[in-house]
C-alpha cells in the first residue's frame, strides 16, 4: 500500500501579520529603514505630545512644540546607539521627554524640586465624604446635569494637577494617563522604585484634597 506524501504545512497566507514591537522597529530603524521610523512616530506621537504639555502645564505650554520636535530629533539622532538595555523604547522616548521638560522648568525660573519629602502630607477626610455624592461617570443614560458636573471636574482635575510638583506630576501622568507600570515610571524618571512609589502616593492625596475640596459644594449646587 503506497503511503501518500506528507503534505508540507504553510502559513496561512489570510492569517494577519504580527505587528513589530517597539524595539523591532527602532533596531530597524538604526539599520537604515526609514518607514520603522515612521511607525513608531504614529504610534508614540499623541501620548508623548499630551505628557509633554501637561507636564509642562499652562505657563509653559507654548514650549510644548518645542520639547517635543527635540524629543524625536534626539532619536533620531541616538538611533546608531541605541540598545534596549532592560526598559521599552517608550520608557527611553518619555525619559528624554522628562529631561527636556526639566531643562525648561529650570531656565524659566521655577523651582524643580526631586526630594521624595513633603511637609504637608495629606490627611484622608472620613471615609471620603466629598466623593460620595458625586454622580456615577459611566452611567449609559447620563443626565445633562452630570455631564456638566464631570466636565467641571475635567478641568479641575488639570487645574489640580498643575498645583503639583514636578516630579509628583510626572509620576502621575506616566501612571494614571500612559498607563505605566510603576517599574517603568521609577525608570522613566531615572529614580528607585520607592521613590516613584511615594511620589505618586503624594500625587494622589494632593489631587485627592484639590478636587474633594473644589466639588464637595457641588453636592447643594454649582460652586
Amino acid at each position: 500500500m503506497a503511503v501518500p506524501p506528507r503534505v508540507r504545512q504553510t502559513s496561512d497566507p489570510m492569517s494577519p501579520v504580527p505587528e513589530p514591537t517597539d524595539d523591532e522597529l527602532m533596531s530597524a530603524y538604526a539599520r537604515g529603514d526609514a518607514s520603522a521610523f515612521e511607525r513608531l512616530y504614529a504610534r508614540h506621537q499623541a501620548g508623548l505630545y499630551r505628557f509633554i504639555r501637561r507636564l509642562l502645564g499652562t505657563a509653559l505650554a507654548a514650549q510644548t512644540d518645542e520639547i517635543f520636535q527635540d524629543t524625536w530629533l534626539r532619536v533620531v539622532n541616538a538611533r546608531q546607539q541605541w540598545e534596549p538595555q532592560g526598559a521599552s523604547f517608550r520608557t527611553w522616548l518619555y525619559t528624554l521627554a522628562n529631561h527636556r521638560v526639566i531643562d525648561i522648568w529650570r531656565r524659566s525660573g521655577r523651582e524643580v524640586s526631586m526630594s521624595t519629602d513633603d511637609d504637608s502630607p495629606w490627611e484622608p477626610d472620613a471615609g471620603g465624604a466629598a466623593w460620595q455624592q458625586w454622580p456615577a461617570p459611566a452611567s449609559p443614560t447620563p443626565h445633562s446635569e452630570d455631564l456638566a458636573f464631570w466636565r467641571r471636574a475635567g478641568e479641575r482635575l488639570l487645574g489640580c494637577l498643575e498645583e503639583l510638583p514636578l516630579a509628583q506630576r510626572s509620576a502621575f501622568l506616566l501612571h494614571h494617563d500612559d498607563e505605566l507600570p510603576l517599574a517603568e515610571v521609577a525608570r522613566t524618571l531615572e529614580v528607585g522604585f520607592e521613590t516613584a512609589k511615594t511620589r505618586l502616593r503624594y500625587a494622589m492625596s494632593k489631587l485627592r484634597t484639590c478636587m474633594g475640596a473644589y466639588l464637595a459644594p457641588m453636592q447643594g449646587g454649582t460652586p
